[in-house]
């Protein structure tokens, strides 16, 4: 199936049509509402339908979680869209500090209360849909999140994808010395203070000049330059988390991964993938390609999202039919 993004222009993800064209065009119905957390702020969150597939066809629920610096909607959304018209309900949200969600712009000092944003909304949905098997995918930031979540609901989920997953930081990208030395006191006596990266994340990640384009030209773009001492360090925590317990991934599990990713180590993904105990995992580092791997040209995302795709297909209708089989034979 073609991906969406090959019907985008460098102005809008849905080309020269409307957002409620576009979801026409594609037989999907879109809601999107507010969730008001346990800190009073208000999360936006959004849920994706096919319109054209009969409740009893539908294959499960994905959860998608974003990376740093973008959202749930714009460019992101494509890729939700293309997933529910395979059968899937897909849903998602801004985390704090991004997209139309409540939080100081781009400030995660600890991502706890991110991933019980995550789950609150995430098992809603699922209790929408209880016989339904259930995946998260996340994408650079929202990979790692997606990791710590399975960690937090073993057994919960039937499948984990990560697409150029936060496991690792790239050489390449950590602050210069000494900043990456004075992190830990920088973060505790400037928190805000922005001072650690050197280069926009886009112009590292999305290869495709009319897609960083595109990146710019979202309207609601809430975060502009280096993240902030606190955020910066915390991102390292997370690595070193997901480094240290992934041997306790026993979960179905496909890692994507740009050889080329100067923002998240390609290493780090073989980390990940060695370590885990899953009978059931994929790993695919694609040569030459960046952190965001829909910044590819066409073949290229062509490429990467069919595996995707087909891995969540296979993975759903094989635990459908075993559920299917089970209750037949239990009558």
């Amino acid at each position: 199936m073609s991906h969406p993004i090959h019907q985008a222009n460098e102005n809008s993800p849905f080309g020269n049509l409307t957002r409620d064209e576009f979801y026409k065009k594609h037989q999907i119905l879109h809601k999107q509402s507010f969730m008001l957390n346990k800190r009073n702020m208000k999360i936006f969150t959004q849920k994706w339908v096919p319109d054209s597939i009969a409740p009893t066809r539908l294959r499960g629920v994905v959860a998608m979680i974003h990376g740093y610096k973008t959202e749930s909607t714009w460019i992101f959304e494509l890729t939700a869209v293309a997933i529910a018209k395979l059968g899937f309900i897909v849903c998602s949200l801004d985390i704090q500090g991004h997209g139309y969600s409540e939080g100081l712009q781009g400030h995660i000092p600890k991502i706890q209360p991110v991933i019980d944003d995550c789950t609150k909304y995430f098992d809603y949905v699922k209790s929408e849909y209880p016989k339904l098997p259930s995946f998260l995918y996340g994408e650079s930031l929202g990979g790692a999140i997606a990791t710590l979540i399975v960690l937090k609901q073993k057994g919960s989920w039937n499948g984990l994808v990560l697409n150029g997953a936060l496991c690792g930081i790239s050489n390449k990208f950590k602050p210069v010395w000494p900043v990456e030395h004075f992190l830990p006191l920088a973060a505790f006596l400037a928190p805000n203070w922005r001072i650690v990266v050197s280069k926009p994340l886009k112009s590292k990640s999305y290869k495709e000049e009319w897609k960083r384009n595109l990146v710019s030209n979202n309207p609601n773009r809430r975060i502009h330059g280096k993240p902030p001492a606190a955020t910066a360090l915390e991102f390292t925590r997370i690595c070193e988390v997901v480094r240290k317990r992934s041997h306790e991934l026993e979960l179905p599990l496909l890692i994507v991964h740009g050889e080329d990713d100067l923002v998240s180590d390609s290493n780090s993904a073989k980390m990940v993938y060695e370590s885990s105990k899953s009978t059931d995992k994929t790993l695919k580092i694609f040569p030459g390609m960046w952190h965001m791997l829909i910044g590819e040209p066409k073949e290229n995302v062509d490429l990467v999202f069919e595996t995707i795709f087909s891995w969540l297909q296979d993975r759903a209708d094989k635990i459908v039919a075993i559920t299917t089989k089970t209750a037949s034979t239990a009558y």
